[in-house]
């Protein structure tokens, strides 16, 4: 058995064939039974409201302006105030396209993003078993699929139809297949705003493999998508930019916001309600953080006395303790710093692990790591830090990173999916009490 293998029986779902399929209905049923199942059953917390039972729980939040535009099409105005021109027209054209077939938005909108994260989950299998190994795609399909944000692949949100897109442009411009792949990168500049960061990725890449001009052509081509919504916000309010201006009603500037980020780290030290309090009125947080950190390095300290399995299993532990006390901020910052983190480790020249074969195949291709450090960056310079974990999600290279990361530390790497699992569970009854994830 090859290091860091998933330790299960050859089958036919162990095939490429099956593989992701039971990834997808293992990691939607974490979802979808909470959710439906459990959400209802249990009170109603303090802002939240009474779970629905039917296809309307996956309606929320964002899905609502999704269901304005697909349904009564976009608005806008330069007022500072929200409005649904900054949310991007290929998801909601899909679900119009589908209610005219007599579906409701809710079904509609429901079965494009589920369908579109199982194509996803295929194509990061693909594509990572390819460049890399068997076991690192399985590592790589089992991340995506159980990460908390993987939620957002399941509600009504625009997850897995632009990580279906991305991915399969990163995997068409690195077969040198540049018609699909601008095609691809086009659908996926005009699904999200983070698609913009595709077209430098496959112009660095292009680059630096020394590629023929008709790669760089496909990277300026790949903003198709994003300069016909752009002729349309033209046409329509007479603002070619009005998507960007729009940003207002959520962020007040554009640009790295670091009072925000200061406001963030300091709620993760002192917690939200001393940081709201303006001073460290209740010390309870701080010094369960300081208990939590102090366990942390005496883990860490002993390790080789308690071995690997009681140290994954004492990690676990407190990471979950962490998430519990602190919440969404750590998540947050983990996701942007932690994802930053291997992709340098990854796309160094030297060797990342000892156990890596003799072959090299364990670090991503220039085009995936171009698109991840342009996908972090330009997250870093939106503006503001709401729903970072979940933006960050959407850039594939951080969960494809992770999941080399953990092919090589399979115990971690089960700990993590426990984890993950955890917290997907919390984030889906959440979603369904209608209260703010991410």
């Amino acid at each position: 058995m090859a290091i860091g293998q998933l330790p299960i029986k050859k089958s036919f779902w162990k095939s490429p064939l099956y593989f992701p399929g039971v990834i997808w209905v293992c990691s939607r049923l974490l979802i979808w039974i909470p959710m439906l199942q459990i959400a209802p059953h249990l009170p109603v917390p303090d802002g939240g409201e009474v779970p629905n039972i039917g296809w309307e729980v996956f309606n929320g939040w964002d899905s609502g302006h999704y269901q304005h535009i697909a349904v009564n099409g976009y608005e806008y105005a330069d007022d500072g105030r929200e409005h649904n021109v900054a949310f991007f027209p290929l998801f909601p054209l899909m679900v119009r396209a589908m209610m005219s077939l007599g579906l409701s938005f809710d079904i509609a909108g429901t079965l494009i993003n589920n369908g579109a994260f199982l194509i996803a989950l295929y194509c990061v299998y693909s594509f990572v078993k390819q460049y890399c190994s068997r076991n690192q795609a399985e590592w790589t399909t089992a991340v995506l699929a159980f990460s908390p944000g993987s939620m957002f692949a399941g509600v009504i949100y625009t997850e897995g139809l632009y990580l279906a897109l991305s991915t399969a442009a990163l995997r068409a411009f690195d077969n040198r297949k540049y018609g699909w792949s601008t095609l691809w990168g086009a659908m996926a500049t005009a699904t999200r705003p983070t698609g913009v960061a595709i077209i430098p990725a496959f112009i660095i890449a292009a680059w630096r493999q020394g590629k023929p001009p008709v790669a760089y052509i496909s990277g300026f081509a790949s903003s198709t998508g994003l300069l016909l919504y752009s002729l349309y916000c033209q046409i329509q309010f007479h603002e070619p930019l009005a998507f960007i201006h729009a940003q207002k009603g959520w962020r007040s500037s554009i640009g790295f916001d670091g009072k925000a980020w200061g406001k963030m780290l300091m709620q993760i030290f002192t917690g939200n309600t001393n940081w709201e309090a303006s001073g460290i009125g209740d010390f309870l947080h701080p010094f369960l953080l300081t208990l939590i950190m102090i366990l942390g390095y005496l883990l860490w300290r002993f390790r080789c006395n308690l071995g690997s399995f009681k140290t994954n299993c004492g990690a676990t532990v407190l990471i979950v303790l962490l998430w519990l006390i602190i919440g969404d901020p750590l998540i947050n910052t983990v996701s942007i710093f932690g994802s930053l983190y291997l992709l340098w480790r990854l796309s160094s020249r030297k060797k990342y692990d000892s156990d890596v074969s003799k072959t090299g195949k364990s670090r991503m291709t220039p085009v995936t790591v171009a698109y991840g450090f342009c996908g972090i960056g330009l997250i870093l310079a939106s503006g503001g830090t709401m729903s970072l974990g979940r933006i960050a999600y959407g850039i594939v290279p951080t969960s494809i990173a992770l999941g080399i990361f953990l092919s090589h530390r399979p115990r971690l790497g089960y700990s993590m999916m426990f984890l993950f699992s955890i917290i997907l569970i919390c984030t889906s009854v959440r979603f369904a009490q209608g209260l703010w994830v991410g």
